[in-house]
């Protein structure tokens, strides 16, 4: 079977009226936890306006985090590319990279929120545009021997060469986010990075994940690149309870607020068209925007999510405080435990060796039973000789 791996997506998404110090405290703890509990990713996103999304540098939260963790890889979800000349960003993320040991990812996109672009001047119409060139940027400078010169409208490169290079002589991981249009899709296929679908729930995106696909393998082909499943991400909110009568009490209170930052503000389509005027819960599990409920639904989702799409190679839990820490730190665990086993095959030889010995039970217990005969025979025989001989030698 294929292993999917899994990680946590942390935008992240916090209430406007909570101790901003202590969420971004807690959205490092959060990363901790996952680090223990043996998810493979953690990705924190960029965003400067809205009050809701308060990481503005990921690659600050990286070093904080790559400080506190062992084994987990940590990655910009996403670096907004037209906020930074491709320099400066391509020399932090290597320094990152040295820093901690080749366990940096760089995510990109245009930029989620109106609000930032607007306040540094930015058109929104030439975000796409400066994205890609600033990634061009980037992989030249990361990938190539020869010192890199370029001119746009926007930043200048006069032979630029970084003094150092990635930790890893493979290089640092790139994923282009996608949401429903095929301009994420195309980038991805035409330099040969990974791909991030942000909204693979989304009813709208969720039609187009196979297309999506044939798209980044197309445009791959006919730039001479491959693309690999294995480097394809989906993102998803889920929130996980023993029961899913527990699950939908412990997001009473949450989710309302984070349905109604992506209804008013919120610049990616999470929610897409669904129904909010009746049951919040009722709507995310019918749209299939997200799970609430058990590790069963869950496993669902995810199997719904590879029927659909072919196959991809990570699936990232969306981040978010539905429900209070203890519940929300239980949701990680649970998915850990129930959930990631059924897509990585490390409870499918438990499972094995339980059925063989169900199955071969009787002869096993009669050996068994034969053995602990014999051994009480054994045992009986000894006796008696030892008795006989102290009998015909007495004291």
């Amino acid at each position: 079977m294929q292993r999917i791996r899994f990680g946590v997506f942390i935008a992240p998404y916090h209430s406007v009226n909570d101790n901003p110090t202590l969420s971004m405290q807690r959205d490092l703890e959060l990363t901790e936890l996952c680090d223990r509990l043996g998810y493979d990713e953690a990705w924190f996103g960029e965003h400067h306006s809205a009050g809701t999304e308060t990481i503005s540098s990921p690659e600050v939260f990286i070093a904080a985090a790559a400080q506190r963790t062992r084994r987990i890889r940590l990655g910009s979800g996403v670096s907004s590319l037209p906020y930074h000349h491709p320099f400066m960003l391509a020399d932090r993320f290597v320094q990152l990279d040295h820093l901690s040991m080749g366990r940096v990812m760089l995510g990109v996109g245009p930029g989620a929120l109106p609000g930032d672009a607007h306040m540094m001047g930015i058109d929104v119409a030439d975000q796409r545009r400066m994205m890609e060139e600033c990634l061009e940027a980037i992989i030249a400078l990361w990938r190539y021997d020869e010192p890199v010169t370029r001119k746009t409208d926007w930043f200048t490169l006069n032979e630029a060469r970084l003094h150092l290079r990635p930790f890893n002589p493979a290089g640092i991981e790139i994923a282009v986010a996608a949401t429903f249009s095929p301009s994420g899709p195309r980038l991805a296929g035409r330099l040969g990075t990974g791909l991030m679908s942000i909204a693979a729930t989304q009813a709208k995106a969720f039609e187009v994940l196979a297309r999506h696909w044939q798209t980044a393998q197309e445009v791959a082909a006919a730039h001479g690149n491959t693309v690999s499943r294995e480097n394809w991400r989906m993102v998803g909110p889920m929130h996980l309870a023993r029961t899913e009568k527990d699950a939908r009490a412990h997001v009473e209170r949450g989710l309302e607020e984070w349905v109604d930052y992506f209804t008013k503000v919120g610049a990616v389509p999470i929610l897409g068209d669904i129904d909010t005027s009746g049951d919040l819960v009722d709507a995310v599990n019918a749209s299939g925007v997200g799970v609430i409920g058990t590790p069963d639904m869950a496993i669902e989702q995810i199997r719904r999510l590879e029927r659909q799409s072919g196959g991809f190679g990570t699936y990232l839990l969306m981040a978010h405080e539905w429900a209070d820490t203890p519940a929300t730190h239980a949701s990680y665990e649970l998915f850990a435990r129930y959930v990631m086993p059924e897509f990585q095959g490390s409870t499918t030889e438990l499972r094995r060796s339980r059925d063989w010995t169900i199955e071969h039970r009787e002869r096993l217990i009669g050996n068994v039973t034969t053995a602990l005969k014999a051994a009480t025979a054994q045992y009986v025989a000894e006796r008696n000789e030892r008795r006989a001989r102290e009998s015909a030698n007495p004291v």
